[in-house]
């Protein structure tokens, strides 16, 4: 023998890998001639001995590696896991899931993480770890916190479908700027070609990408985990619970976008009613009253008058750089004001840039628009179609969408590139089952903003009733994404230690208050903006 002491591994029930440092049966014989009694004595202490190098459960940072610093995460643990992209066949493509840990700060953590799902569809989560992490450090201090680039997404085989520069000027340039034009359907048609050496686009499904997760969960050694979902990442967690319920202990949903939603059916409605919100807030608040009177007339007036006149201006990009003579039409200045409402930040510039545009600078709207492009850096627009068209777009018509926005300021403008795109984009398998909202037990904490203009409260109050043990906390004075705003991460962390939201206490939520709207280009009014601070501490 090379030593009376071996390095062993074994795979147990359920998986789990362990390994540690343990004595050899030839180390355990009893000395030649030493009496039974003794002898059994001996090896009794010598297996007491043995506890020192008992097994050790293999973590989630055994299988990875520290992060390079180059990828600025810092104390975090990097990686990648391969999934076959036909889960059926188990054959051809690979797909190395990129993967991204923060490890627990304490020494001796909750054996439950934290896996963060991100929106989109398109976003990839581990590529949002950098910016993240600071943010989620309270959560941090209790568990590991995992980033898994969904397939298709951040650097999981990215579907991405950026325009090249002379795309982009000659989308630009194209007379007919509406978010559905023929320059841009083009070149997501030629997306399409490019992307069919890389990637079968029918297997980018949530329901296949949510196996992905729970192998991960696998190979990273943990029994069950906890889920937080923003956005898209709400119906991946949706998914994922249903799926895999034994491993899923606890649910954060944050902007809920359940699978039967049918993206984008409702945008027009809610995003209507945030408009109604923006103006009742202006018409309570004196300054933005007496600055911007009859806002919502004029909203309107502003799209019905581009509708019928698209006004031509000289116009450079923010983002790319590009000079174009544009005609600005009712569908670009929609979608923008759409976009604005996500966050209430943007939101309080509305009225300004309403006035502005109404003397014909449309400067600051089409730079904030530049600012949301959804084709701009971190959006797989290629994932996003391979979710859409598969999962939303067979089940609505046209006339549904016209019915739906009835009386918007948008119009059916927002669904027409979604659908149009749809009608050319190869479509993965959908079971019937998957719209099912059948009811859960899982313990769920469900966050709205107040003034969400794409994921409003009414659908988290939707799966609210019918999950048994879920709680929905609604954020006054909040646009999209509830997690880091005032308390809301403090009673999302307490909800995790105790798998209990019932007995959250949320009062603090209500300190909460919209942005001081901006009455002029050096801001709003000083004294308002005090008083909102002083209302949320």
């Amino acid at each position: 023998m090379e030593s009376g002491v071996r390095a062993a591994r074994w795979d147990v029930a359920g998986g789990q890998s362990f390994h540690g440092t343990c004595y050899t049966a030839g180390m355990l014989r009893p000395p030649p001639g030493l009496p039974k009694l003794a002898a059994a004595f001996t090896l009794s202490l010598l297996c007491l001995a043995a506890v020192g190098c008992a097994p050790k459960k293999l973590t989630a940072i055994d299988h990875l590696k520290p992060c390079a610093a180059t990828d600025g995460f810092g104390d975090a643990y990097c990686g990648t896991y391969d999934v076959w992209e036909d889960r059926e066949a188990k054959s051809g493509r690979k797909i190395s899931l990129r993967i991204v840990v923060l490890p627990a700060l304490k020494q001796h953590p909750a054996p439950d993480p934290l896996f963060f799902l991100a929106g989109g569809p398109g976003q990839g989560a581990a590529s949002l770890a950098g910016a993240v992490k600071d943010a989620f450090r309270p959560v941090q201090t209790q568990r590991d916190i995992v980033f898994v680039d969904q397939r298709g997404t951040g650097k999981s085989n990215p579907l991405n479908c950026k325009p090249t520069d002379a795309e982009a000027k000659a989308e630009e340039d194209e007379e007919d700027q509406d978010s559905a034009s023929p320059v841009m359907l083009n070149r997501l048609r030629a997306c399409v070609d490019k992307l069919k050496d890389k990637a079968d686009l029918t297997k980018y499904t949530t329901t296949i990408a949510m196996d992905d997760l729970d192998d991960v969960r696998k190979f990273l050694g943990y029994d069950k985990i906890n889920l937080y979902g923003g956005s898209y990442g709400t119906r991946a967690a949706f998914v994922y619970a249903r799926q895999h319920a034994a491993n899923t202990r606890a649910v954060i949903l944050d902007g809920v976008a359940p699978t039967d939603m049918a993206l984008p059916l409702y945008m027009a409605r809610d995003g209507q009613r945030a408009i109604d919100l923006l103006v009742r807030d202006c018409e309570k608040d004196s300054g933005c009253a007496k600055r911007f009177p009859k806002l919502g007339e004029r909203i309107k007036a502003l799209i019905s008058g581009l509708a019928a006149h698209p006004r031509k201006i000289h116009y450079t990009n923010p983002r790319t750089g590009i000079e174009a003579d544009m005609d600005v039409r009712s569908a670009v200045v929609s979608g923008v004001l759409f976009s604005i409402l996500y966050s209430p930040t943007s939101a309080s510039l509305l009225p300004l840039l309403v006035e502005q545009a109404e003397k014909g600078n449309y400067g600051g709207l089409l730079s904030i628009g530049a600012a949301f492009d959804p084709t701009a850096e971190g959006m797989a627009m290629g994932m996003h179609f391979s979710v859409v068209c598969a999962e939303d777009a067979p089940r609505i018509n046209a006339d549904a969408i016209a019915k739906v926005a009835a009386g918007s300021v948008f119009g059916t403008d927002i669904a027409d590139l979604r659908l149009k795109v749809c009608q050319f984009w190869p479509k993965g398998k959908v079971d019937p089952a998957y719209y099912d909202t059948t009811p859960s037990d899982l313990p769920t904490l469900i966050l709205s903003g107040e003034l969400d203009p794409v994921t409003p409260p009414g659908w988290g109050q939707q799966v609210a009733d019918k999950w048994k043990n879920a709680r929905h906390v609604v954020v006054p004075g909040n646009g999209h994404g509830a997690i880091l705003t005032g308390c809301v991460l403090k009673l999302a962390s307490s909800f995790l230690d105790t798998a209990d939201a019932s007995k959250l206490d949320t009062g603090c939520v209500n300190k909460v208050k919209r942005a001081p709207f901006f009455l002029g280009p050096s801001g709003p009014d000083p004294m308002a903006g005090m008083t909102a601070k002083a209302d949320q501490k």
